[in-house]
């Protein structure tokens, strides 16, 4: 009777394991192959826009499956160039001034171009430096990422003769949601990995661990002593 109960439970555990592995080995593919399914899917809406008689599908006799990725890329390649160049400048700064000037649009307008060139500049540092932050209170750490400096009148509010920064803490599993929080600068730790190490590390709830994680303190920021006071 032990014995069969012992089988039955080995024979479980085996059957468990391997229907885990092949959740792992299958898990990744599927919701690969679904993301980049809706990315194609999404740019083909784009030809929605045109006229029918225009549309790939009424000129050719038939659909092409990821054709609004092409024309996607192609368009934003484009816009590049022109922007890139003097005159481009020169329209996209009136096209701004435009936008500037209407009620409501400007501020949804201006939030996303500020948002945009901090993520995407390469000149900026926000949202391109790991760190680990005191959160939600001293003494427990967590992965958040810089995001820039503090606005004049928040500066002069924290104003104790301390330095802040501005950091965005990502939540887990899903790193789209998070806290916008103002750290000490001497309470922040520069960590010396990728970003798409911390994200990894953030989405997979610590189980994606890089090979390494050095920890260094950011420039400028204050470090304890390591004498402390009265210690010979």
């Amino acid at each position: 009777m032990a014995k069969n109960a012992a089988e039955s439970g080995g024979i479980s555990k085996a059957l468990k394991k391997y229907l885990i592995t092949g959740i792992l080995v299958w898990l990744p593919i599927a919701v690969t192959v679904w993301v980049i399914t809706y990315i194609v899917s999404a740019s083909d809406q784009l030809f929605q826009l045109l006229p029918e008689k225009w549309q790939p599908a009424s000129l050719m006799g038939f659909n092409i499956p990821g054709l609004g990725v092409i024309v996607a890329v192609v368009v934003l390649f484009v816009t590049g160039l022109f922007g890139a160049n003097v005159l481009g400048k020169q329209i996209i700064a009136a096209w701004d001034n435009l936008l500037g000037r209407i009620p409501v649009v400007k501020s949804i307008y201006s939030s996303v171009k500020k948002v945009s060139e901090s993520l995407l500049s390469d000149n900026s540092r926000s949202f391109k430096t790991p760190v680990l932050v005191p959160f939600p209170q001293p003494g427990i750490w967590t992965i958040a990422f810089v995001s820039g400096s503090l606005a004049g009148a928040v500066a002069r509010s924290l104003d104790n003769g301390e330095e802040y920064l501005s950091v965005y803490v990502p939540t887990t599993p899903n790193p789209t949601g998070g806290y916008y929080v103002m750290v000490k600068k001497s309470d922040v730790r520069e960590l010396d990995m990728s970003v798409d190490d911390a994200l990894k590390y953030v989405i997979s709830l610590g189980m994606v661990v890089p090979d390494e994680l050095p920890v260094k303190a950011l420039p400028d920021a204050q470090r304890p002593s390591e004498n402390p006071e009265g210690q010979e």
